[in-house]
């Protein structure tokens, strides 16, 4: 799973024009990619010394483009009524520190990777998949942002890359854990992963 959300990471980054069927939704997925493109080059964040502080940007740049409690939810499914209301805002808490962690660590390792935005296509009312392409030198990688409309403000809930959902593969960890065991185990688990970074 951690080399699927390094391409996650990669194609938040990136962003080089191409062939788009734009709207709303795709347009919010571009502002919040323009923003992450800008920290990386700026040179005022190079080198040791402005690490911190890109790291910093980055993750006030995603807290606005993920919606991590909808992301939360949905990853565990029908598991969720069995959490606790202070349970729950844990387990967002903790999985939100899991994926910003993996996410930071590769996003200040940014390579001149292209990504091509091609359209967005309506889920439901409030719901939109913005579609992509990662372009390297030896591979072209579908990536689909998930985006719903809350309040007025498009927010990331899921990402699939190469037909796999980012929520669809924790589901099936979390569910492994969640079979037999209380959420606390799982909590427990997650607290041990997040005190490891």
């Amino acid at each position: 799973m951690r080399r699927k959300f390094v391409m996650i990471a990669i194609s938040i980054l990136v962003l080089l024009g191409g062939t788009c069927f734009a709207g709303p939704a795709l347009d919010s997925v571009k502002g919040d990619v323009d923003e992450v493109l800008k920290v990386l080059k700026d040179p005022v964040y190079n080198g040791e010394a402005g690490k911190k502080a890109k790291a910093d940007q980055i993750h006030k740049i995603s807290m606005k483009m993920f919606d991590f409690a909808e992301l939360s939810k949905r990853t565990l499914g029908v598991h969720w009524n069995k959490f606790s209301s202070p349970q729950r805002q844990e387990f967002v808490d903790l999985y939100k520190r899991l994926l910003e962690d993996a996410y930071i660590d590769k996003v200040t390792s940014y390579t001149d990777e292209r990504i091509e935005y091609t359209k967005e296509v309506q889920l439901s009312d409030n719901a939109f998949e913005v579609q992509s392409t990662i372009v390297t030198k030896s591979a072209e990688i579908p990536v689909f942002y998930r985006v719903l409309n809350k309040d007025g403000q498009w927010r990331v809930y899921d990402v699939v890359i190469e037909g796999v959902s980012l929520i669809s593969n924790y589901r099936s960890q979390f569910r492994e854990i969640l079979a037999n065991n209380p959420p606390e185990s799982l909590l427990d688990t997650l607290r041990k992963k997040v005190q490891k970074k």
